[in-house]
């Protein structure tokens, strides 16, 4: 790995949305975010307090958004409000070992399975998603008798890395390696493209952190989640 996509793989969300995905946000040089029907998640160009002001001035009076950062925790912004969320894994894709996709009864979702895509996230809570996240990458999953089970989707996008996300299985279908198929087919499908695909995970879901390991991916690095937004009145 050369030395400058290490460094966009240590800004993921700045990187994402000044590349591959800035038609899914806006800001400017300072400070982008991604349009909040899509993804939580902003990103300043530095840690200066100018850079955090941009962000601010990017967000609604009662908007908050997530920042991905290394140092812990992020000095006291003035006009920001600063909630630490919890430590996240990068893990990354090991070359090579991705097992046979057994992708026989996957399906494509798009615009149509929007709202089925979004009642099987607000029951099973994998991360954030929201009405537009299918836009950012292929999004796939299984149904049941007309019934979204499982469903698993790419969201940050840079050069040469895919981020792997929304990995969720309903509750009546877990422990069926649902889960670990999805994703060894987006890895397949990414890897055919010549890419690598990365995901984040909180570091306290040792379950998951352990289905990761199993099907090839490693710990690259952490971060710190933060929700930043409006302070209130003193």
């Amino acid at each position: 790995m050369n030395h400058s996509i290490q460094a966009e793989l240590d800004r993921p969300i700045w990187a994402a949305l000044t590349t591959n995905q800035a038609h899914l946000g806006y800001g400017d040089a300072l400070a982008r975010r991604y349009h909040p029907d899509v993804a939580p998640f902003a990103a300043p160009a530095s840690e200066t307090p100018a850079a955090y002001e941009a962000l601010r001035q990017l967000l609604l009076p009662q908007e908050q958004a997530a920042v991905l950062h290394s140092a812990e925790p992020i000095d006291a912004i003035d006009g920001l409000q600063i909630t630490p969320v919890g430590v996240i894994h990068q893990m990354i894709a090991s070359h090579g070992e991705a097992t046979h996709a057994d992708n026989g009864d996957v399906i494509r979702l798009g615009n149509a399975d929007a709202k089925d895509m979004l009642d099987l996230t607000q029951k099973t809570k994998p991360g954030p998603f929201g009405k537009r996240t299918h836009e950012m990458g292929n999004y796939i999953g299984i149904r049941d008798h007309g019934r979204l089970i499982a469903m698993a989707g790419e969201r940050m996008h840079i050069a040469g890395y895919v981020e792997i996300s929304a990995v969720c299985v309903d509750d009546d279908y877990r422990g069926r390696g649902l889960a670990g198929r999805l994703m060894n087919v987006l890895r397949s499908e990414i890897e055919q493209r010549g890419e690598t695909p990365f995901l984040h995970v909180f570091s306290h879901n040792t379950s998951a952190i352990g289905l990761y390991e199993r099907l090839g991916f490693s710990l690259r690095r952490t971060f710190h989640l933060t929700r930043v937004g409006h302070a209130g009145p003193r």
